[in-house]
């Protein structure tokens, strides 16, 4: 019998071939290499009232470098803007890259994260599961580190402020069986400040898995602000990872979407390093049919006078269940931070099953702290004031759904992408 010990060891041959034929840096292939020999020592991460360990997450990729048999037919997904800076990806493959000449002309870098390891290898080298996470942090990292087949590298140079938003796109290919380990590296020189917006979605409905590791690196004074919606297919399990690192007074305010159909794991993390530094986390969840998503949010405060926020508002449909965990974190040093946070919870269902854990770790004296965290059901009294005003029960059920889900999609820089998250709110509460 083969362990997985030995079937992943197996692969070191495989992994040599696919990184020498994309032409990667000899640090890349080394991670990789390395990264497969401590898969099976590492534990999976830990997250609190989720039994996950079961999932299919290791389903690894192909590695073969031929295109996929069926490809995405764009063009239903895909609105016709030849002026954004935008990034769309099919698959493992760039199908759309556009950056206007004032940006490229500033120094910003919008590509393939291929493309990056090719023409910026030492620029992405300083960044890459460098200070957001370490490749060795879990068994899913190490995973993710060794097979990561696809993904994105932004850089934002010293002193640049982009007005317009920076968009991706990220279309899974389930038309076939291949894994979806998708690595969007983020890299905001000091006193950088942009926009960027990112959805995933998913094409067609064969089974697999989807491990995604976005990385925020925020320098001094760099100011990111970060906007996600994700709805990845019923057929799809996902381990998310989004994880931002702050220098000195730099700030990374996050507003995201969790609205997959298939079973979720969305992993936030922010480490605030420097003096000064900040971060405004926002996510909302709406979990349906029999899905299990947990949403679990991680600030850790390491400098001096930070903030860290947490704001999570979830709803539950049907048979689903929908964790939040909120961890506010401020290590011993820390002196003068303040971490609150906020879970919410609405369950439209007798079946259904709603978690808000808040936990604050405090090792400090000289802070602020606090947290809030509810799990219930819609408002009687303000069904009766809509329904008093002659709103039907549906529709009044739907506006309060909204406004509870109003302060994550306000958030979102781009009237597209805060469209697109009420259609899909709405899509969902629909299909019920």
């Amino acid at each position: 019998m083969v362990t997985k010990q030995k079937q992943y060891v197996d692969y070191a041959d495989a992994l040599t071939a696919f990184s020498t034929g994309l032409g990667e840096p000899e640090w890349m292939l080394q991670l990789r290499l390395e990264s497969l020999n401590k898969i099976e020592e590492l534990d999976l991460p830990i997250i609190e009232r989720v039994r996950y360990n079961r999932w299919p997450l290791f389903q690894v990729p192909n590695l073969t470098g031929a295109p996929a048999a069926k490809a995405v037919e764009i063009t239903k997904y895909v609105e016709d803007k030849a002026d954004a800076a935008r990034v769309i990806q099919a698959g493992n493959e760039t199908v759309i890259e556009t950056l206007p000449e004032s940006l490229k002309d500033k120094g910003v870098i919008f590509t393939d994260i291929k493309t990056a390891l090719k023409e910026h290898p030492a620029l992405v080298k300083e960044a890459y599961m460098q200070h957001a996470v370490k490749a060795d942090k879990n068994k899913i990292t190490a995973f993710h580190a060794a097979f990561m087949n696809s993904g994105l590298f932004l850089y934002v140079p010293k002193n640049v402020v982009v007005e317009e938003p920076l968009e991706a796109m990220f279309i899974q290919n389930s038309l076939v069986a291949d894994s979806f380990i998708k690595h969007v590296l983020i890299y905001a020189d000091v006193n950088a400040s942009f926009n960027y917006v990112e959805k995933f979605l998913t094409a067609g409905d064969m089974k697999n898995a989807a491990n995604i590791l976005v990385e925020v690196v925020a320098k001094q004074g760099a100011q990111v602000k970060f906007s996600a919606v994700d709805q990845l297919g019923e057929n799809t399990t996902t381990y998310f990872n989004r994880a931002g690192h702050t220098f000195r007074d730099a700030s990374i305010d996050w507003a995201i979407g969790v609205m997959n159909s298939g079973n979720t794991i969305a992993d936030l993390d922010t480490n605030l390093v420097g003096d000064g530094s900040s971060s405004d986390l926002k996510a909302v969840g709406i979990s349906s049919g029999k899905q299990t998503q947990a949403i679990d949010s991680n600030v850790v405060s390491y400098g001096l006078h930070t903030v860290g926020n947490i704001f999570q508002h979830g709803v539950i449909l049907d048979r689903a269940t929908l964790t939040f965990n909120g961890i506010g974190h401020i290590i011993k040093g820390s002196k003068g931070s303040d971490a609150q946070q906020e879970s919410r919870v609405l369950m439209l269902s007798d079946k259904a099953r709603g978690d808000a854990n808040p936990i604050l770790l405090i090792d400090e004296n000289e802070v602020t702290a606090g947290h809030a965290a509810s799990v219930g059901r819609v408002d009687p009294e303000e069904m009766y004031y809509l329904m008093s005003r002659g709103i039907a029960k549906s529709e009044a059920e739907r506006l309060v759904i909204r406004g509870f889900l109003g302060s994550v999609i306000s958030a979102i820089p781009l009237k597209a992408i805060r469209d697109e998250l009420v259609d899909t709110i709405e899509r969902k509460l629909t299909v019920r």
